[in-house]
């Protein structure tokens, strides 16, 4: 995997007026400037996105495959609502399938597998130092990202990687939250310290318990959030 390229995925201009669209509303829905089950008026959106009607129906199509819109027929388009029991949903599928991952991918990896690894610890760690503001903190969550996916780079299953990244697509709105209100404190830099020695020293029982209780933690953090908070417009 080439750390760098897949690091620079968000400088990438996009194709079309619908893909920058479609991330100007992602990033809105994800950063809770569009609230959990708010109605997306096609008609208000197009002037503040700077697209057209069809466009802007084109990109929404986007986001409901990405089931962070939900299409209401004749009534048109809402946010997709969060809930504790979807999180927790997806929190334990994702346990069940990136613990295997990880398992196959240390049981594989090769020496560049593991270099790669140290590689991408590293660039999130200096993200890490700097998470302060919106665009540090996109930083940090692409790194994070990049980190969680080089984990499990060497697991030969194309499908399990595929279900993974879907997952931690949907998962990305309650972590959002978590970082953001902070509920319960956490050392995440430790907890991705933790994740990287044991996988290098090859320690797959050690490795997927650290990942589980790391992945179950960002639920306990959300489960501490008030209901009134969890549905709440962010205004940053």
């Amino acid at each position: 995997m080439n750390i760098s390229s897949a690091s620079d995925g968000l400088a990438i201009e996009p194709k079309t007026l619908a893909e920058g669209a479609y991330r100007a509303l992602r990033r809105d829905i994800i950063e809770g400037r569009l609230a959990p089950g708010e109605k997306l008026r096609v008609e208000h959106l197009k002037d503040n996105y700077g697209v057209g009607a069809g466009t802007l129906r084109e990109a929404l199509s986007l986001l409901i495959s990405d089931a962070l819109v939900v299409s209401q027929g004749q009534r048109g388009f809402r946010v997709a609502p969060v809930s504790l029991a979807d999180f927790d949903d997806i929190t334990r599928t994702r346990v069940m399938l990136e613990c295997e991952a990880l398992r196959q991918s240390i049981a594989i990896g090769d020496d560049a597998w593991e270099a790669d690894l140290v590689a991408a610890f590293h660039r999130l760690a200096r993200a890490e130092e700097k998470r302060i503001g919106s665009e540090s903190r996109e930083e940090w969550e692409e790194r994070n990202r990049i980190f969680h996916e080089v984990l499990i780079s060497a697991c030969p299953s194309r499908w399990l990687k595929h279900f993974l990244s879907l997952l931690y697509q949907q998962a990305e709105r309650y972590r959002r939250l978590s970082l953001y209100l902070q509920p319960i404190p956490r050392d995440i830099h430790s907890e991705h310290e933790s994740l990287l020695q044991a996988a290098i020293r090859r320690d797959a029982d050690g490795a997927a318990a650290i990942l589980s209780e790391h992945i179950l933690l960002t639920f306990r953090s959300v489960q501490a959030i008030p209901a009134e908070q969890l549905n709440r417009k962010n205004p940053a």
